[in-house]
């Protein structure tokens, strides 16, 4: 062993040393007194070691423990080609900016395409749509699923102007995938599924089972602390479609034309007598861009933690099942509550539980959250309830233009005023979750 290798060693051990003084002892669960997280970092040593050991090979920018990132989720995943990025809402900027590439021809959305989505969601499923120029329609979800209503996909189609799909898999639960593939599939529109909050979700088409964000054109993840996997910053897109995975690759990195992977040169055998645009033959193809892009490539240290939270990925999938069951079984039947199901035909790797009141309930969902929050119970409402209520649309909603809604949002607005989750994630305790059902069932017995 080299003078180098032994120094390593030493510091890896001493850094799993770090993590049981540090990190790996346990307080035990005191209800009232242990603040019951909605989510939190995962991760054992071997996410510090992955770390450190990356650190000492300084490479700092996206290298070889992102392309081993990018190569194992790809196949975790069932395909072919996954591209890491700093975030799920860069994920979501990069699928769609890939969609207006001019690489597409005239299936290429343009400014002034429509894309169908739906209000209830988090912002950046919809901001890249608008950023871009293009018009998000909005159309209307389901309860007790969260997921957007299929009914309303044919009045929300417009001949000539509606050229995507791109909405979110709620909390873990897949949306209708059979319908709205089907949709997607009579009118040769894009599909782009958020996948953000939903890695390892399962949904079956005619006895095909697959991993949701695999069946549209386009998926992303993110992979922030309170996501299934970690890296602390970070996302990725992921499409079984080469020249998909190069357009997102070339937003990602500048927009550059070449797709050396970093390190490598000339793998197009063209970077010197290639003919670009009106560039001079020969112009390095390192240097040529073909379209307006971005910098937003990870690095190799996140990649590396990431590489360790896939070790474990499986076995998180499992914990956000079970603890899901657990308080669904324990809240049922609870009186003024709705509680979520299952998309018809879906194994939901949940990010939260969803808990609706009922309007004739005789306490509101403020309420019932306040009292949470006073017992250290953490809550969040379902991201932005209704996107169009908020500040940032005023000036679209004061002009009329901008968007387009389908019908009326009653189950929005419902979702806006009376729903919010609690966590599943799996750090959560047997206590923990006992803790959230009496809670829960001590509110509920008290203001009936």
């Amino acid at each position: 062993m080299t003078k180098k290798e032994e120094l390593k060693q030493q510091i890896l051990a001493l850094t799993k040393e770090y993590y049981a003084e540090v990190h790996g002892q346990k307080k035990p669960f005191e209800a009232g007194k242990t603040f019951v997280n909605y989510g939190g970092r995962y991760f054992d040593a071997e996410e510090m070691v992955n770390l450190i050991d990356s650190s000492l090979d300084f490479w700092l920018t996206a290298g070889p423990w992102a392309h081993k990132f990018e190569t194992r989720l790809a196949k975790w995943l069932g395909v072919k080609h996954c591209a890491l990025t700093n975030s799920g809402s860069s994920a979501n900027l990069l699928a769609f900016y890939t969609l207006t590439s001019a690489k597409l021809g005239d299936r290429r959305i343009k400014r002034g395409d429509e894309v169908i989505t739906v209000a209830c969601a988090f912002p950046t499923t919809v901001t890249p749509i608008i950023q871009y120029g293009a018009v998000p329609v909005f159309v209307d979800i389901t309860i007790p699923e969260y997921d957007i209503d299929v009914t309303k996909l044919e009045e929300a189609y417009v001949e000539g102007k509606t050229k995507a799909v791109m909405i979110a898999h709620t909390l873990g639960n897949p949306f209708n995938l059979k319908a709205v593939k089907a949709f997607c599939d009579k009118y040769k529109l894009w599909l782009v599924e958020d996948n953000c909050d939903a890695l390892g979700s399962e949904y079956t088409i005619d006895g095909v089972t697959k991993k949701i964000g695999t069946w549209g054109h386009i998926g992303t993840s993110s992979f922030y602390p309170p996501h299934h996997m970690i890296m602390g910053e970070g996302g990725a897109v992921y499409t079984n479609t080469p020249e998909l995975d190069r357009i997102t690759r070339s937003f990602r990195d500048w927009g550059r034309d070449c797709w050396c992977v970093g390190g490598v040169d000339n793998t197009c055998k063209l970077r010197f007598i290639g003919r670009f645009g009106e560039l001079p033959v020969g112009y390095d193809h390192k240097y040529v861009y073909s379209h307006f892009g971005f910098n937003l490539k990870v690095t190799d240290m996140q990649a590396a933690i990431g590489c360790a939270q896939l070790d474990k990925l499986n076995d998180i999938v499992e914990a956000r099942r079970r603890n899901f069951k657990i308080l669904r079984q324990g809240l049922e039947a609870t009186p003024g509550l709705i509680l979520p199901d299952p998309e018809k035909n879906s194994n939901p790797s949940w990010f939260g539980f969803l808990i609706s009141v009922k309007p004739e309930a005789m306490f509101t969902r403020n309420q019932l959250a306040e009292y949470l929050e006073s017992k250290r119970i953490q809550t969040r409402n379902l991201f932005a309830g209704n996107l169009i209520k908020h500040p940032a649309f005023d000036e679209k909603r004061a002009i009329g233009e901008g968007y387009r809604v389908v019908g009326e949002l009653t189950n929005t607005d419902f979702v806006m005023t009376n729903t919010f989750w609690v966590g599943v994630y799996p750090g959560m305790t047997d206590e923990m979750l006992q803790y959230i059902i009496a809670t829960i069932k001590e509110f509920v017995a008290q203001n009936t």
